[in-house]
């Protein structure tokens, strides 16, 4: 365990330079006092760590000294390889600079390691879209991943669900999810979320742009989902499931409702119960996400939800009874 905890030491000042003694006990879940024990034996091992004092002080390594990639272990070095995802890479323009780091991470791997890794690039593969949906591939993802990495600013022509409009973006990161790329920008001091694929035109620009330093694109993320899921459902409908009922609400639903669904324990004679279930917005949009329950769910509540879905189902049966009675007629007169 300590070899491994010193190990993780060296790669941790070695890929951030200076580092205090309690960033390294968070990352090593040790305590402080541990980790002043380890640069000690580590300084008598020989290894060129030295400490700087002050308010801006802390470990860093000697310039120019390398700890040896022969210190990964087996699942470590499996882990590196599926960090190499072909897909993404190659819509970024990495495919390429990938296959070559892998190809020197193999050389430089112990013989008993290569097998493993190479076993792992072999058996596991992502496949970033859902089910029946295609990965986009928007013609100006590569312009502004580019000008994120330069930490320069882009002009973007954006078709957002209401209107054409021109944005000058600090792009702060790029996210992909469920096969779609996202750009985290930051425009007029705040920072606002755009679909790659909605970006008209793209100019990268020369000016730079100051990055937030607290800043931090996967809490962003975290927060700028939960936050649109909450706005896309923010009333409560009561439903009425069959057994079949409530499979079907756990199979369809979106994982922030199935999440809040509130299922009654007990079921009535017939083996139904009660659901409180996040809907949409609109009376409509609740509506239709409930359809799809078809005979087995019935909403009790709110009262405009209920009559939405009388309105809904009687066009529907009514819509069903004109063709059926258009294809019986045509079909005498064939």
């Amino acid at each position: 365990m300590r070899a491994s905890r010193m190990l993780s030491i060296l790669t941790t000042l070695q890929a951030r330079g200076r580092v205090t003694a309690p960033e390294l006990a968070e990352a090593c879940e040790v305590s402080v006092r541990t980790i002043y024990r380890d640069i000690d034996a580590l300084a008598a091992s020989g290894v060129p760590v030295y400490a700087d004092r002050g308010a801006e002080g802390g470990y860093r390594l000697l310039d120019g000294y390398r700890v040896r990639l022969n210190g990964l272990s087996q699942s470590e070095a499996g882990a590196l390889f599926l960090a190499g995802l072909p897909g993404p890479a190659a819509a970024l323009g990495l495919d390429a600079a990938m296959i070559a780091a892998q190809n020197k991470l193999m050389a430089a791997l112990p013989a008993n390691l290569r097998e493993d890794a190479g076993r792992m690039q072999e058996r596991f593969h992502l496949d970033a879209p859902g089910w029946f949906g295609e990965a986009e591939e928007p013609r100006h993802l590569r312009t502004i991943a580019g000008a994120a990495l330069r930490g320069t600013l882009i002009q973007i022509r954006y078709q957002s669900w209401r209107a054409e409009k021109q944005r000058r973006v600090a792009p702060l990161g790029l996210v992909l999810k469920g096969g779609s790329w996202y750009v985290a920008g930051l425009v007029d001091g705040s920072v606002r979320t755009y679909r790659v694929a909605r970006v008209l035109d793209c100019t990268a620009l020369d000016d730079r742009f100051d990055r937030p330093a607290d800043f931090d694109l996967a809490a962003y993320w975290q927060a700028a989902t939960f936050r649109l899921e909450a706005e896309m459902h923010p009333n409560v409908a009561i439903v009425r499931l069959s057994p079949f009922g409530v499979k079907l609400l756990d199979a369809l639903s979106q994982p922030y409702v199935k999440a809040r669904t509130q299922l009654d324990e007990t079921a009535d004679v017939d083996g139904w119960r009660i659901a409180r279930v996040p809907t949409g917005k609109t009376s409509w949009h609740a509506a239709a996400e409930l359809l799809r329950l078809g005979p087995e769910a019935e909403v009790l509540e709110p009262a405009d939800l209920r009559e939405k879905m009388t309105e809904l189902t009687q066009a529907m049966a009514a819509r069903y009874r004109t063709s059926t009675h258009d294809a019986a007629r045509a079909a005498q007169k064939a």
